[in-house]
């Protein structure tokens, strides 16, 4: 008897606000007040940029995007059904410190991070769930089902896997629902064998502090390759913007505040110097952005896009030390008495999309092909070849990660 567990991040839409013009002043000062507040996450951010390097190794030349914090919380669950090396393997592999912390202080930490993160917000919408659907014949432990709904605010529905095409659809009919109908069709196949799905779903959408205005977008060549360029959509507006040039690893950072408390972080390397910046993401280099951030008058030029991320886990995983739980040797007894089960398939998908107004409809504005002159004396910030995309709350947990190679 097989366990399949499955993962899943929905949509996020950053929305911008209805078109409004600016009268910015030249202003250059730092930043007083911090951008966020301390991480309010029990395990290590630097898990979410590990995990990043693996995802960007295995699809070179690719756009990324996935969510740490709902991969985070889905193997912080599994590691509540685990016991000996496999629980070991997961909470090592999360980074988390049991010397200074005790399990249960972990668990109480996601279950306190999760009611902060779902408190109702006004122009932001976050949403977190977690779901299990469990087989009618399997005999799950009340425990493990009473920890998952008291610290994880899991729901429980009862699925019949002999019938896997009505379980595959109340599965997805499940998780279109919870996306607004953004993905669709996510259970590819059952067969029958599985006992119990776990879905982890995350969905925001803001509206940008200060929007941008349709009328300004102009088309504009991004550079995937030195060699190679595609034309693209590129949003303009000149204004004060939270801005970082990092010397050390050769990359400049901005920061674009959503209403509702949280930031984007657009990073872009100097040319040839992506592989630099990679691998030196981490907590410490991130806590510097947020801290070092300044105000600068900017002439910024963003591209509007829309990537997608999907990974089968199962196999990226392992190379942070979490590999028992797909195999024969997974010790899952906290969950069921079976001894014979296994996580047997974990997946991810995520989908980003960034535009003026945050609709589809939006995406398809007409291109003008004039370019708006330059202001004299205000430098000029365009994002037209790869950069990487941080999205985090208000107590810094990194909500989202990626890369935009091609918009």
């Amino acid at each position: 008897m097989q366990l399949f567990f499955l993962v899943c991040l929905l949509l996020l839409s950053p929305q911008g606000a209805s078109p409004r013009r600016h009268h910015p002043r030249e202003m250059r000062k730092k930043v007083k007040e911090p951008l966020v507040e301390a991480t309010a996450a029990p395990s290590r951010r630097d898990f979410a940029f590990d995990l990043y390097r693996a995802l960007a190794s295995t699809t070179p030349g690719q756009n990324v995007f996935f969510s740490p914090l709902s991969i985070s919380l889905s193997l912080a669950m599994l590691a509540l059904g685990a016991r000996s090396n496999t629980k070991t393997q997961i909470l090592e592999g999360l980074g988390l410190d049991l010397q200074a912390r005790s399990e249960d202080e972990v668990h109480h930490g996601f279950q306190q991070l999760l009611h902060e993160l779902t408190q109702p917000r006004e122009d932001l919408q976050l949403s977190l769930g977690n779901t299990l659907f469990i087989d009618r014949k399997l005999d799950i432990q009340d425990a493990f089902l009473s920890a998952i709904r008291t610290l994880y605010l899991a729901d429980a529905f009862s699925t019949d896997f002999e019938d896997f095409v009505g379980a595959k659809k109340q599965i997805n009919d499940y998780v279109a629902k919870q996306t607004k109908g953004k993905v669709v069709e996510l259970l590819k196949h059952l067969d029958g064998t599985q006992v119990m799905v776990m879905v982890n779903y995350i969905f925001f959408k803001a509206k940008w502090e200060m929007s941008f205005s349709p009328e300004d977008t102009r088309e504009h060549d991004f550079h995937v390759r030195p060699e190679a360029s595609v034309r693209v959509p590129m949003m303009n507006r000149e204004d004060q913007y939270l801005y970082f040039l990092d010397r050390n690893l050769s990359c400049m950072v901005l920061g674009l505040r959503y209403q509702g408390n949280a930031t984007a972080l657009f990073i872009l390397p100097e040319e040839g110097k992506m592989r630099q910046v990679e691998e030196g993401l981490s907590e410490k280099t991130l806590r510097k952005w947020l801290k070092m951030f300044t105000k600068r008058q900017l002439d910024l030029y963003l591209p509007k896009f829309s990537i997608k991320g999907s990974y089968q886990l199962d196999k990226i995983l392992p190379r942070l030390g979490i590999s028992d739980v797909f195999t024969s040797h997974a010790n899952l007894s906290a969950i069921t008495s079976h001894s014979n089960i296994q996580v047997s398939e974990m997946v991810h998908k995520a989908v980003v999309e960034v535009d003026e107004s945050g609709t589809k409809a939006a995406a398809a504005t007409a291109s003008i092909f004039l370019f708006r002159s330059v202001r004299i004396g205000v430098p000029t910030l365009m994002f037209n070849r790869p950069f990487l995309l941080l999205i985090v709350d208000g107590h810094s947990n990194i909500l989202f990660a990626g890369k935009v190679v091609q918009p």
